[in-house]
């Protein structure tokens, strides 16, 4: 299997000086370095992530070598050059420039194509572009640029926003992808329902959110939303719900459980909210329910 390198082992093949880095800020599925390059002419490993090339400062002539195939333009800011992962390549410029390099990890590329295009996807694949001026992906590389160079709020919140993004912007216009296929992809599977159920169950009691739920199963919230109505016949808030009321009647037929604690117990905010819930779904409150059988 071909050794991948990482961004960080670049500078091995590539020699520069370093000007901007995101290394230790605590980002995931993203990365920035930014360079100062003499000229020179390179072989480039395949690498482990996707990488965008912005060119900041300077103006050259610049040849790339691609899958066998030679490609000649003139970069300068503004300019765009793409390389897809596990891609080797040859460079060869012959003046200085100032470049911003974003990386962005298979595993993040994969997410928001598999969210994006409803499909388990096995590869995504960017095509050989060179040189291209656009102003999205310009935009987004010089805010992440900007990020690494002076961390603000919630940075890794914010950079991880603009790299998903890039990575559907990419994905619109520069991108090949390879579907996996599956029997159905409109339902869960017996284990996946199974998987689900066991796991509300256990965590009734608890806050249980729609990108949990989603994780559970490795999906974007959208995709599990349309699965989960297919699969049970009611939206997931729904659901929640009813298995919530399901569990307070067993709990409330116990005439030593307080109600106070029956709604802690089912995940209610509170023996109110239990109140007017139980109520919409069956017509009782709980304690006339918990009257008609036969609790004090």
């Amino acid at each position: 299997m071909t050794q991948l390198i990482t961004p960080a082992e670049l500078p091995n093949w590539v020699p520069g000086q370093i000007i901007a880095a995101s290394d230790t800020l605590d980002w995931r599925g993203v990365a920035l370095r930014g360079y100062r390059y003499r000229g020179q002419d390179v072989y480039i490993p395949p690498m482990r992530d996707y990488m965008i090339v912005a060119y900041e400062r300077g103006l050259t002539p610049m040849e790339r070598c691609f899958d066998g195939r030679w490609q000649h333009a003139r970069c300068a800011p503004g300019t765009i050059s793409l390389l897809t992962r596990a891609q080797r390549s040859n460079w060869n410029w012959s003046e200085n420039v100032d470049v911003n390099h974003v990386y962005l990890e298979e595993a993040t590329v994969l997410r928001v194509a598999s969210e994006a295009m409803d499909q388990h996807l096995t590869e995504v694949r960017l095509r050989d572009v060179l040189d291209v001026e656009d102003p999205v992906l310009t935009a987004g590389v010089a805010a992440i640029a900007a990020e690494a160079r002076a961390p603000g709020l919630g940075g890794n919140l914010y950079v991880e926003a603009v790299a998903t993004q890039l990575s559907l912007h990419l994905l619109r216009h520069y991108a090949e992808v390879t579907i996996r296929e599956r029997v159905d992809g409109s339902q869960f599977s017996p284990s996946q329902r199974q998987r689900l159920t066991d796991y509300i169950d256990a965590h009734l009691h608890d806050t249980l959110s729609l990108p949990t739920l989603a994780a559970l199963l490795g999906l974007g919230v959208c995709s599990f939303t349309r699965r989960f109505r297919s699969s049970f016949g009611c939206a997931p808030h729904a659901f929640v719900t009813g298995q919530r009321v399901l569990r307070a009647r067993r709990l409330l037929a116990d005439p030593a459980r307080v109600p106070k604690q029956v709604a802690a117990d089912c995940g209610f905010a509170d023996q109110a909210h239990l109140n007017r819930v139980f109520k919409a779904k069956t017509g009782m409150t709980p304690g006339e329910f918990r009257a008609r059988h036969g609790g004090r």
